[in-house]
């Protein structure tokens, strides 16, 4: 049966009808993305492109590279070494929280650990897990290919001479931030700035590419100290040595160029390791050799004669009679081992008398004594910058009274450190001119101030030739070949209610050569055990064993030949 021409003609028009409502969906369709593309590109695009760079631009850090710390030759004290961190963005590893086990184990943390750290910090976009590792290890985490697990390039600080020279150079903290010491003093241009450059990553963080340089960064400047470490270890070698035979307490060795002022070692016990952060106690890391004050006991005993000198009352050759053998001033009484009688002023630094000192420093002026004492440099810091050098303690002299100048004479009733007698010791021996000390290599002549008149400084280095001669207090400082100065000093240590009866500083303080001095040299020996506890027992040693080693290192002339034995003299003639 034929359809009807009616039939055909409806199903026509269904059709045009059908196509034309296609064609229109299609048509308001591509109209409809047409419209959308031309607002993406035109209307959105800068909205578009900035939150494109947000998702895939990223800013880093180029970290600065420290400043090396070296000796006077160039030896490395301080170095940094390019080291890696990991580093999360905890909401993106989050997603991956499957992963955590294999990253736990690559970081050598329990699983359980490593979650509750990245779940506790998911309000943060970057957290170290860390810190510090060697290269090779942050690259196998990294190929791990974990999603946001990020390498930061940094550097850790090395210290090549360990606890030698540590108290002098200091530490840094994990942050590369100087912490004490040296580290701490020049820290601003140690560290040296930070540079920052524009990088794309993909959606697992990798570097895509370097977009551009922000900031380049600029490197810590370098710096070249004052130490010999030679003679520095001369001196930690010698000092530990010290403190295992008498079982001290703590010590302190400075060596001060007299010339320059330069600090060319500097030592204290007990120690410790900066490359160990477990050893970063207070305890350990103070540096007892700038920080801590003590009692000088006799040692300061040549800066009572250098007042005498400087009065006109007394010369060189002056007498004193000490007889008989003790002195009451008001309720106290100083006395002497022995009755010295009538003796010179170089006698009453020889024998240590405090009898004769008492006397010499009743006679003076109180503002005299002040006046030498504080041009010398005590109550006052040396100048050398060092972090928490302490000024010590020297009350003005309106304050005085007959007592506190006799016990003053003896070297109580004030304080200093190690290095602020050294630096006084070392004014003496350049002929009164006072340098301030530093920790930096002197390139040139070093100006100072004239404190004392030359003709009182070279007499009183005279005077104090006798301490180390034959009947003096520090025989066991004397070298062969060289003239040697000083003076020691045993000093009870004050406690609460008054001062012990049984611990000591043992003190000895010199000037070598002494026709000319070149080193000035200070040892202190905190609290020595046993039957020894003199200065010239227990301190002196140690100076003539690191003088030995130091005057030979900067190769220093003899200035006492005709002294030394001939066999000797043929020993060194005939060595190769």
């Amino acid at each position: 049966m034929k359809p009807r021409a009616s039939d055909t003609a409806g199903h026509a028009r269904t059709r045009r009808w059908r196509s034309t409502v296609v064609l229109a969906l299609v048509t308001a369709g591509a109209c409809g993305l047409v419209a959308r593309a031309v607002e993406l590109q035109l209307v959105e695009h800068g909205f578009l492109a900035r939150q494109g760079d947000e998702r895939a631009m990223r800013v880093v850090k180029i970290t600065a590279h420290r400043g090396a710390i070296t000796d006077r030759s160039g030896e490395p004290l301080a170095i940094s070494t390019p080291v890696d961190s990991i580093w999360v963005n905890p909401q993106e590893l989050n997603d991956s929280i499957d992963e955590l086990p294999k990253l736990a184990a690559a970081l050598g943390e329990e699983p359980q650990t490593l979650a509750r750290r990245i779940t506790s910090n998911l309000d943060r976009e970057f957290l170290y897990l860390a810190r510090q590792l060697p290269p090779e290890q942050a690259a196998r985490i990294k190929s791990l290919g974990i999603p946001g697990v990020n390498v930061l390039r940094e550097y850790r600080r090395y210290y090549p001479a360990g606890e030698v020279a540590a108290h002098v150079v200091g530490f840094t903290t994990i942050d590369d931030r100087g912490q004490e010491g040296l580290e701490l003093e020049y820290d601003q241009t140690l560290n040296g700035e930070d540079g920052a450059k524009r990088v794309l990553q993909d959606l697992y963080g990798h570097r895509v590419e370097d977009v551009d340089s922000i900031r380049a960064p600029r490197p810590g400047r370098d710096l070249t100290t004052s130490i010999d470490l030679r003679i520095q270890y001369l001196a930690y070698r010698e000092l530990k040595a010290a403190m295992q035979d008498y079982r001290a307490r703590a010590g302190s060795v400075i060596v001060i160029d007299v010339d320059t002022g330069e600090v060319l070692a500097m030592v204290n016990q007990p120690s410790y390791n900066p490359n160990d952060r477990e050893q970063l106690k207070p305890g350990l890391y103070r540096n007892r050799a700038a920080t801590d004050i003590f009692e000088p006991g006799s040692s300061i005993k040549p800066f009572i004669m250098a007042a005498a000198l400087a009065s006109g009352q007394y010369r060189p050759d002056s007498v004193v009679d000490t007889s008989p053998g003790f002195i009451r001033v008001a309720n106290k009484v100083f006395e002497d081992e022995h009755d010295l009688g009538v003796v010179d002023l170089a006698t009453i630094l020889a024998k240590s008398s405090n009898v004769g000192t008492a006397k010499v420093a009743l006679s003076l002026k109180p503002e005299h004594i002040w006046e030498t004492l504080t041009a010398l440099g005590l109550g006052q810091v040396t100048g050398s910058g060092f972090p928490g050098e302490s000024a010590g303690m020297l009350s003005n002299y309106t304050h005085w009274r007959p007592i506190g100048i006799a016990t003053l004479s003896h070297g109580y009733g004030l304080s200093v450190t190690p290095l602020q007698l050294a630096h006084a010791y070392a004014t003496i021996g350049a002929g009164g001119i006072r340098r301030p000390i530093t920790f930096e290599r002197a390139s040139g002549p070093v100006a100072g101030e004239r404190v004392l008149d030359p003709k009182v400084a070279h007499a009183l280095v005279g005077l104090m030739e006798q301490v180390v001669a034959a009947g003096g207090t520090a025989t066991r400082a004397a070298l062969v070949g060289y003239r040697v100065s000083g003076k020691t000093g045993t000093a009870w240590k004050s406690e609460a209610g008054g001062y012990s009866t049984d611990k000591y500083m043992a003190v000895f303080a010199g000037l070598v050569p002494a026709t000319h001095p070149k080193i000035a040299t200070v040892v202190v020996i905190d609290e020595p055990s046993g039957d020894q506890h003199q200065g010239g027992m227990v301190a002196a040693p140690v100076f003539a064993n690191v003088m030995s080693g130091t005057l030979r290192l900067l190769d220093i002339p003899p200035d006492d030949l005709q002294n030394v034995p001939a066999a000797t003299l043929v020993q060194v003639s005939e060595a190769p």
